[in-house]
Formats: structure tokens, C-alpha cells, sequence
């Protein structure tokens, strides 16, 4: 069995879609649900799916003991959906080419720090743009910088809000972002933890 942890920040709609969609899967297990955030929504949705969670601490980042722990669990892939915090060196090299992220835009465009959530839909549509989408990239030392591994867009309308852009973009990432780690995860050969 391949193990995944999913990293979140916020209320996770994207981490329990990923938790749904391997639920039954003879392949993959989420193993744990972490956040940076002790009050992420996501670590109580996570628990009531039966789903081990943890609070990642600054120190645990900063002194090496979060890679150590990963590697004791066996985690193979980690799967960064919604979390807003810079990954650790250490963590990036360890797990290069097994970490994936997904952001609410076409990269390159309206990608970098502080560029997540409604700040990229509010910039899409300042900005006029005729489409959008979202991407989902491996991991790296900068933000959103990691090689490309899917995009998949959406018409942006003329009397486009805020609200009805967020809906097709969340909905493009619960119908693409399983399938696309699934596809990632089970197109490498060796999943080392």
C-alpha cells in the first residue's frame, strides 16, 4: 500500500474529496491529515472520517523532526491541498518528484507568496482575463514554482463575480486533482518513503 499525507491549512474541501476518492482504494491510503493550523476546519472533518490528523509545529519543521517522523511512518507521497505555508528544504529534496500541490490559477500567471485562494480569483478578474483554471505542480523550494503536471481551465464570463468564479474552480479541482495524483502516484515505480 502506497501512503499519502495530505497537508491543509484551511476547511479542506479539497483534502476530504481525496480522503473520498481513496477510500477504497487497494492502492493508496491516506495515512494522516496535517496542518500548520491547530484551528484548520479540516482537522476535525478529517477525524470524523476516521482520517489520523496532526498539528505540524514551526520547530518540528525548522529542526528536521517532521521529515523524520515522515519517514518512520512510511509516507511515500505528500499531497499539499490548500496549505499555505512555505515547505522546508529538507522535506522538498527528501520527497522531490513525490510532493504535489494544487493552485487556483493557470500557471505561471497569478502564482507566488501570498497568491491562494480568493487573492488569485480577485486578481483574475481585475485583471479582465477571458480564462482561468487550475494547476496542480510538484513541490519546490519557491512558491508555485514546481514543474507543471496538469492544467485544466474554465470560460471566465462577462458578468463573472467572486462567489461564481470560486464555484467553478472549486469545482475543477474536486473533479481533476484525485485522478490527477492517482495518475501520478501510480505512473512512478518506486514509491520510497
Amino acid at each position: 500500500m502506497i501512503n499519502i499525507e495530505i497537508w491543509a491549512s484551511g476547511a479542506g474541501s479539497n483534502a476530504l474529496n481525496i480522503i473520498h476518492y481513496f477510500k477504497k482504494s487497494q492502492k493508496i491510503n491516506v495515512a494522516r491529515v496535517s496542518s500548520n493550523k491547530s484551528s484548520a476546519g479540516v482537522l476535525v472533518a478529517a477525524e470524523a472520517q476516521g482520517i489520523n490528523t496532526h498539528v505540524i509545529s514551526t520547530e518540528e519543521f525548522v529542526n528536521g523532526l517532521y521529515l523524520e517522523d515522515l519517514k518512520r511512518r512510511g509516507v511515500n507521497y505528500i499531497i499539499l491541498a490548500g496549505f499555505l505555508k512555505l515547505v522546508p528544504r529538507s522535506i522538498v529534496q527528501h520527497y522531490k518528484g513525490r510532493m504535489l500541490n494544487i493552485h487556483p490559477s493557470l500557471l505561471p500567471n497569478y502564482g507566488g507568496k501570498n497568491m491562494y485562494g480568493d487573492n488569485v480569483h480577485k486578481a483574475v478578474l481585475a485583471a479582465g482575463e477571458s480564462k482561468t483554471g487550475i494547476t496542480i505542480h510538484e513541490v519546490n523550494e519557491e512558491f508555485d514554482k514546481g514543474k507543471i503536471v496538469a492544467q485544466f481551465h474554465c470560460d471566465i464570463d462577462p458578468n463573472e463575480n467572486l462567489d461564481t468564479l470560486r464555484s467553478k474552480i472549486r469545482k475543477l479541482e474536486h473533479d481533476n486533482f484525485p485522478q490527477v495524483i492517482e495518475e501520478f502516484i501510480l505512473n512512478r515505480s518506486n514509491p520510497q518513503s
